[in-house]
């Protein structure tokens, strides 16, 4: 009996592959590549005892397992299964909406949708906190909504200026330990409690605002500056990784670029 093995076939194992290599990047970001091969590992078996060797008493105990876990998956898993669908549906990875929204705005007489982020302020305000080893913990929201964030600190929804931000962390203010959010081309609140990263491979010198910048960057698209009390040195977390130690030019670089 011959196998019929077509181009449908093909695509459909690219996909599969695509899929699980995506699946274990995201993984191996978050620090659990080792926890997804022995998921696939036991996959694997799971198929050769149930399908290929048929083996009825262990295939019977495997899926049982199989069913049970899957919903354990889902539960342990939950941050990690959020933030890969998350980027599947971020527009920044849909260059046909993100050149069509362009163009809206070319066409658009609506002047709010044309203001343009005020960079230099920010990177102007962490230069100078820098240079006073003020620390800051600033985050920066993109396509994701961080109203769950906003709601946890003190709102404000003040215009972007420099003095504003250096006033906010200032070590004798009292929202100078949370975070600031920065949506709308507004500083939304200020105090905010963000998600800790449990990634292990965060070095152990970086102290809790490096991991509550990696944190909210694990679950949204947000972008993070952090400025250390104890050094004084600028870093930005994005997609659950750091840029560590950059100057204030290339924090505007990397801003202009991001934020455009």
């Amino acid at each position: 009996m011959e196998l019929a093995f077509g181009i449908k076939d093909v695509i459909d194992i690219v996909l599969v592959a695509l899929l699980l290599f995506e699946a274990y990047r995201l993984m191996k970001e978050m620090g659990a590549g080792n926890i997804f091969v022995g998921i696939m590992a036991f996959v694997v078996m799971w198929f050769l005892v149930t399908h290929v060797f048929k083996m009825e008493l262990l295939g019977a105990i495997f899926n049982r397992v199989v069913a049970v876990g899957a919903i354990g998956l889902i539960v342990i898993f939950q941050s990690e299964i959020r933030r890969f669908f998350s980027r599947i549906g971020s527009r920044k990875n849909w260059k046909s909406m993100q050149w069509l929204k362009k163009q809206f705005r070319f066409v658009s007489h609506d002047t709010k949708t044309d203001e343009e982020f005020p960079i230099m302020r920010v990177v102007l305000a962490c230069r100078d906190m820098s240079r006073t080893k003020t620390g800051a913990l600033i985050v920066l929201q993109r396509e994701d909504g961080l109203q769950q964030y906003i709601e946890s600190g003190e709102i404000i929804n003040a215009d972007i200026s420099t003095r504003l931000i250096e006033n906010i962390f200032f070590k004798n203010s009292p929202l100078h330990d949370g975070a600031m959010i920065i949506a709308d081309n507004r500083v939304k609140a200020a105090g905010a409690i963000l998600p800790v990263s449990q990634n292990p491979d965060v070095p152990q010198y970086l102290g809790l605002r490096h991991r509550s910048a990696l944190g909210i960057t694990e679950r949204t698209d947000a972008l993070v500056i952090i400025v250390s009390e104890e050094t004084g040195t600028i870093s930005l977390a994005k997609d659950g990784k750091f840029s560590l130690n950059i100057t204030a030019e290339q924090l505007e670089h990397i801003l202009s670029k991001e934020l455009e």
